[in-house]
């Protein structure tokens, strides 16, 4: 049976801990490093991204996997896709990239603590926060935030990434899980490509949805001229296999209150999923073409500038996982942020349409 945590636990044993020291060690200019490898027996159908890093311990597998991505990695002289399976005696040619910038600098950000243990932290984001450093977000994030209140965070992810396991997109909310060392980090994400981590989103969609629940299986690949978009992709070289299951909880005249089940952890997977069906997420710019959303328009009162919502209705609720330490099921609830509670109270009011399913 699953436990319900809600508030901070301490009684999970340390394994293995790393000193904030060493994430704020700056990287090093130096230019990329080539290295040609013969793959050993123990590589024998290893993937090669993980056999990169068996054999780079001291590099992260983000900085790896980023130079499989840039096609800086070949087998017998040719491209290397991350999945390819390795055979003895097979020669490597591995360009490095540049190491990453020194990690986020600590922010006296406050945290909403869902969990706490020796391992991992749960974290309910707020709309609006970015996850990690990146270009235009240098400051006030996750990361920011993260380094100040712990002294000791996971750098698997890369020096920029500190603790991150998996990400929210900007402007949604919800529950976050962080890791405290390597260790947990490693364990976390052997869970996520394994697809064994059970997430529950809930959204807000225009208009309603035909069906009360539906699998959407839909590749997602890169958008063909939007550099921030992704798109519902056939048979393209950047495409991965997305799957999103949903179900309608209550609905509204002309919107509906759904939970998306994503089975898959593609960029802006719900978001384009549900718009692909016709059903976008409210207040979703992205994906739906606006991006607020105005009490006038539920009153009839064209005045009524009231703000309900300033970012897509999307919120990740609750995640099921393993502990990493222990093998425990968890089950960790982020509560619905006010923004969206009160859209969903001005919906029951002023546009009724149905009970729930």
């Amino acid at each position: 049976m699953c436990r319900d945590f809600r508030a901070w636990d301490r009684t999970s044993p340390v394994s293995f801990r790393i000193a904030l020291s060493s994430l704020l060690i700056p990287a090093v200019n130096q230019p990329p490093v080539a290295e040609i490898l013969e793959v050993s027996p123990a590589g024998e159908q290893m993937r090669v991204d993980a056999y990169l890093a068996l054999r780079f311990p001291e590099i992260s597998r983000s900085r790896l996997q980023a130079a499989i991505r840039r096609q800086q990695v070949k087998i017998d002289g040719v491209i290397a896709k991350p999945s390819t399976r390795l055979s003895a005696g097979q020669r490597l040619d591995v360009v490095l990239p540049e190491p990453e910038p020194a990690c986020s600098r600590p922010e006296e950000i406050p945290l909403d603590i869902l969990f706490e243990d020796d391992w991992l932290v749960a974290i309910n984001k707020p709309p609006g926060m970015v996850v990690h450093p990146a270009k235009g977000h240098w400051s006030g994030t996750l990361t920011a935030a993260l380094v100040h209140h712990f002294s000791q965070l996971s750098q698997a992810g890369g020096a920029n990434r500190p603790g991150i396991v998996h990400r929210l997109d900007r402007d949604t909310s919800g529950v976050i899980l962080i890791a405290k060392h390597d260790l947990a980090h490693v364990k976390l994400t052997e869970q996520f490509e394994a697809r064994t981590v059970k997430k529950q989103y809930l959204a807000i969609v225009t208009p309603a949805p035909d069906r009360d629940r539906d699998l959407i299986d839909k590749p997602i690949g890169v958008h063909p001229y939007q550099r921030e978009k992704m798109a519902i992709r056939e048979h393209h070289p950047t495409s991965k296999p997305a799957t999103t299951q949903y179900e309608v909880v209550c609905r509204y005249r002309g919107l509906a209150l759904v939970k998306a089940f994503p089975k898959t952890g593609r960029t802006h997977q719900i978001r384009l999923h549900l718009a692909h069906i016709g059903c976008p997420i409210l207040a979703d710019k992205l994906y739906g073409g606006r991006s607020r959303f105005l009490l006038g328009e539920l009153t009839g009162k064209a005045d009524d500038t009231t703000e309900l919502l300033a970012r897509q209705a999307l919120h990740a609720e609750r995640i099921e996982f393993a502990h990493p330490g222990t093998g425990e099921p968890m089950a960790i609830s982020a509560p619905i942020p006010r923004d969206l509670e009160l859209t969903i109270e001005m919906l029951a009011r002023y546009r009724p349409a149905g009970g729930k399913h």
